[in-house]
């Protein structure tokens, strides 16, 4: 039974006789004409019927005129970014003169809203080639299921469909679209620590050697004693901060989970967050993602190099979105328990509603003692519009006056973050990645990490 069963999977795709809309037309135009000849002529009432008969014929003729498809090959990458448009093609191959062929593609929803990717096929070099562009909606794995074809014969009126199987897997990673931009790779030409793992003099708060003053040099360098001693003034150099710890901790929690400009604020804080992190790396810095919701979901160990980003990266992708309230009090004690030194802890979250605000600011109290912390968040544009629009009628007045308030509770925990020594950087969604980098390199250069 089993093979009986594969054997009718294989042969009832190519068996599928289907009227095309011109048919289903065609049939309305006869049943009405032959109604009312059969109304005018009541001995004519067989005609309908024969009628009808003779158009379902001819599309099963023009089904089988149509011919079947000799195979069908999807051409997908094995990986696209997420936000970032990607290519799908289907090449197929068909016996008959195929006419007006449409495919369908079934997949999982993150590629494309609703699951059905639809597009026409035309013809090509050894076949009907087709394709379409897609922007994946979210990262992980996203499977491409079933492939559909339908395709008509010569007279429009039949047509004939199929379905494949499909067992490729599109992986769905993190946008690096940031990390390739020009600003981040000024940012890299331009740092004093360059592209290459070399000590750097003259910068930093590391002790390196006594070297002479020279006119144009900060005389806060001067070593007075030395310089006294020798009768000679000497400054003193110094070596920038290397080897330093970064956590990059994001929230999966439901508020980042929200949209930003049809991209979850998760989605934008991981591509923010790997652009700041291959910038760390590139300084001489140890790099680790820590993900955390309900519960702990990501720990990474640190990477000490570049050559390790695409740990980071994948590591990344792998961070899901979690539909529930983050659970700030377990999972930054159990990041502190994992930290042996001091680091700087980039927490990348939001917050809607004062309770949890107020949680996360006390859980972030607790690592301030220790570490530096950086608070990351993205602007709410909606709740600023929100508050800035012309109201027309009630119902705007009080939506104004609560997006103001939660725009004032969102200014007080900010404040009250910074009252406590965090870092705070808050931009928009499109600059966020930007802000980001700029922090830490400052932070960096005044020696506020080790």
């Amino acid at each position: 039974m089993p093979a009986l069963r594969a054997l009718l999977a294989r042969l009832a795709p190519q068996q599928m006789p289907l009227p095309t809309p011109r048919a289903v037309l065609v049939l309305l135009v006869l049943a009405g004409l032959g109604l009312g000849l059969a109304a005018l002529v009541p001995g004519a009432w067989v005609l309908p019927p024969l009628l009808g008969l003779g158009v379902l014929a001819l599309v099963l003729v023009d089904a089988r005129l149509a011919g079947g498809v000799s195979g069908a090959r999807l051409l997908a990458p094995d990986e696209a970014e997420v936000g970032a448009s990607a290519r799908l093609s289907l090449h197929a191959r068909l016996a008959g003169p195929a006419r007006r062929v449409e495919a369908a593609l079934g997949m999982d929803a993150r590629l494309v809203a609703g699951g059905v990717l639809r597009f026409s096929l035309a013809p090509g070099e050894g076949g009907h080639v087709g394709g379409a562009d897609i922007v994946p909606l979210r990262r992980g794995p996203a499977p491409v299921e079933a492939i559909w074809l339908r395709w008509q014969g010569p007279l429009g009126l039949g047509a004939r469909q199929m379905r494949q199987g499909c067992d490729h897997v599109l992986r769905v990673t993190p946008n690096l679209a940031l990390l390739r931009s020009r600003s981040v790779q000024a940012y890299l030409r331009e740092a004093d620590f360059g592209l290459l793992a070399r000590r750097v003099h003259g910068e930093g708060t590391m002790f390196e050697a006594l070297s002479d003053y020279h006119p144009g040099m900060d005389r806060r360098r001067i070593d007075w004693k030395v310089s006294a001693r020798h009768a000679h003034l000497y400054a003193k150099e110094y070596e920038a901060e290397r080897s330093n710890r970064i956590v990059l901790a994001f929230d999966c929690g439901q508020a980042m989970c929200e949209p930003v400009d049809g991209q979850a604020r998760l989605d934008r804080a991981i591509s923010a967050g790997l652009a700041a992190g291959w910038v760390a790396l590139k300084s001489g810095d140890l790099v680790s993602l820590f993900g955390f919701a309900g519960r702990v979901l990501l720990s990474t160990p640190f990477v000490t190099d570049a050559s390790g980003f695409a740990r980071l990266q994948s590591a990344a992708a792998l961070l899901d979105y979690e539909p529930r309230e983050p659970n700030f009090t377990l999972a930054l004690a159990t990041l502190a328990q994992q930290l042996q030194r001091r680091s700087l802890i980039v927490v990348f979250s939001d917050f809607t509603d004062p309770t949890s605000a107020q949680m996360m600011v006390e859980s972030i109290g607790r690592l301030v003692a220790r570490h530096r912390v950086l608070f990351v968040t993205m602007q709410d544009e909606e709740l600023e519009s929100a508050a800035r629009a012309a109201p027309e009628r009630l119902q705007d007045v009080a939506t104004a006056v609560g997006a103001g308030q939660l725009l004032r509770q969102r200014a007080l925990v900010t404040a009250q973050l910074r009252q406590m020594g965090v870092d705070v950087v808050e931009a928009r969604h499109d600059r966020i990645g930007l802000a980001l980098i700029d922090s830490y390199l400052a932070i960096r250069q005044k020696g506020g990490i080790g």
